[in-house]
C-alpha cells in the first residue's frame, strides 16, 4: 500500500497552453470577419454607403483641370497638350470612323420615314393638282362654247328689242310621247308662263307649253303638232311652218305659203310674223332659209322647204322673251344687251 501511494504515476499530466495562444486565435477571427465583411459591402462603410471623396482630393482635381485648360488656350497650336491629344485622335480616330459608318445609317431611319411621308403628301398633291387641271382642260370648250351661247342670246336680245331670262335645256321629252319637246330648268318662280316664246342665239326654238315652279316644258318647232305664222324674203309673203318630228340635220320644216302665187327664192330669210301680244311668237325672229321649192301645175300648188337655223339636236342655253320688269328668281338679260340684276322678289324667293 505504501509503496503504491510513493510510487510515481506514469500518467503524464496535461500540459497547459502557451500564454497568450487563446488571444491570438480570436485576433484571426476578428481579422478574417472583417475581410468577410469587406467582401460583402464590396467596400461600403459601416452604414453601407460608399465613401466620398475628400474635399480637399476634389479641389486638387478642379485646380488641375483649370490650369491644363488654361495653358491649352493661351498657347495655341504649340500647347504641350497638342501631342497628346494628337496621340488620343490616332488612336480613337478609326474606332470613330468605323462607329459613325454603323451608326450613320441607323440614324438616318427617322429622317427616311419622314422624308417618305413628306415626299407621298406631295405626290398626292400633285395628283390632285393634275387632276384639277385635266378636268378644267377637258371642260374649256363645254365653258367656251357655254359662254359664247350667253353672247349670242345678249346679241339676240338686243336685236329683238325685247329681254331675255336665260335658262338651260336639261332634259328632252321622251320618244314614246310621239313628241318635240325639252325641259328647262326655270318654271313659275323664275316669272315664266306658257305660251311664251323660246329662242337661242341662232333663232326660233319652240313656246312653253306648261311650267312648275322650278320647270317648264317647250314644244320644239321641229314638232308635227306645232304650227308657227312666218314671212319669206324680201316680199314677207305670209305662210305657216309646220314640223315633221325630225332632230338633227335631217330635221326640216315645211311652209305653206298664204298666197300660192307668191313664188320664194332660195335662200330666202324666213321669221316669225307675231302674234298678238307677242304670245305665243313675237315678230322678227328668225327661223331658218329657204332650201327647196316644189310647184304642182295641175294642183297649183307648192311645197316650200325650210332648214331651221336652230341646231335641235344640241341645244343648252336658251332664253325665253318675257316682259319688262319681270319678276324672277335670276337675272334677266335687258332689251339693251346689258345684265339685270335679280328683283327683290325674286331674291325674297
Amino acid at each position: 500500500m505504501t509503496d503504491l501511494l510513493e510510487r510515481p504515476s506514469s500518467a503524464t499530466p496535461p500540459s497547459r497552453p502557451p500564454r497568450g495562444s487563446g488571444r491570438g486565435r480570436r485576433s484571426r477571427l476578428a481579422r478574417a470577419e472583417r475581410r468577410e465583411r469587406r467582401w460583402h459591402l464590396g467596400g461600403l462603410g459601416s452604414s453601407g454607403e460608399r465613401p466620398q471623396p475628400s474635399r480637399s482630393l476634389l479641389v486638387a482635381l478642379v485646380l488641375a483641370s483649370a490650369t491644363l485648360a488654361t495653358l491649352d488656350l493661351s498657347t495655341g497650336s504649340h500647347s504641350p497638350l497638342e501631342p497628346v491629344r494628337g496621340a488620343v485622335a490616332d488612336v480613337v480616330g478609326p474606332f470613330e470612323s468605323g462607329t459613325s459608318t454603323i451608326v450613320r445609317p441607323l440614324a438616318g431611319v427617322p429622317d427616311w420615314f419622314r422624308s417618305r411621308s413628306t415626299l407621298s403628301d406631295q405626290v398626292d398633291a400633285l395628283t390632285q393638282e393634275n387632276q384639277q387641271l385635266r378636268s378644267e382642260l377637258n371642260a374649256a370648250p363645254y365653258d367656251a362654247n357655254r359662254l359664247a351661247e350667253y353672247d349670242k342670246l345678249t346679241a339676240a336680245a338686243s336685236d329683238l328689242g325685247t329681254s331675255l331670262l336665260p335658262a338651260r335645256v336639261i332634259g328632252y321629252g321622251p320618244a314614246q310621247s310621239f313628241s318635240s319637246t325639252v325641259t328647262l330648268d326655270a318654271g313659275s318662280d323664275a316669272g315664266l308662263r306658257p305660251d311664251m316664246t323660246v329662242v337661242n342665239g341662232d333663232g326660233l326654238v319652240g313656246r312653253i307649253l306648261r311650267t312648275s315652279r322650278s320647270t317648264s316644258t317647250v314644244l320644239l318647232i321641229t314638232d308635227p303638232d306645232s304650227t308657227v305664222g312666218a314671212r319669206v324674203g324680201d316680199t314677207l309673203a305670209m305662210g305657216f311652218l309646220r314640223g315633221r318630228g325630225v332632230l338633227g340635220d335631217d330635221g326640216r320644216l315645211d311652209l305653206e305659203l298664204v298666197d300660192d302665187s307668191a313664188v320664194p327664192a332660195r335662200a330666202d330669210t324666213v321669221v316669225t310674223w307675231g302674234s298678238t301680244g307677242g304670245a305665243p311668237y313675237v315678230a322678227g325672229v328668225p327661223i331658218g332659209r329657204v332650201t327647196h321649192v316644189y310647184s304642182s301645175v295641175r294642183e297649183t300648188s307648192q311645197r316650200i322647204v325650210v332648214d331651221p337655223y336652230v341646231d335641235f339636236g344640241a341645244l343648252d342655253v336658251v332664253g325665253v322673251v318675257v316682259p319688262t320688269g319681270t319678276q324672277s328668281d335670276r337675272a334677266l338679260i335687258g332689251a339693251d344687251g346689258e345684265l339685270g340684276g335679280q328683283s327683290a322678289a325674286g331674291e325674297a324667293r
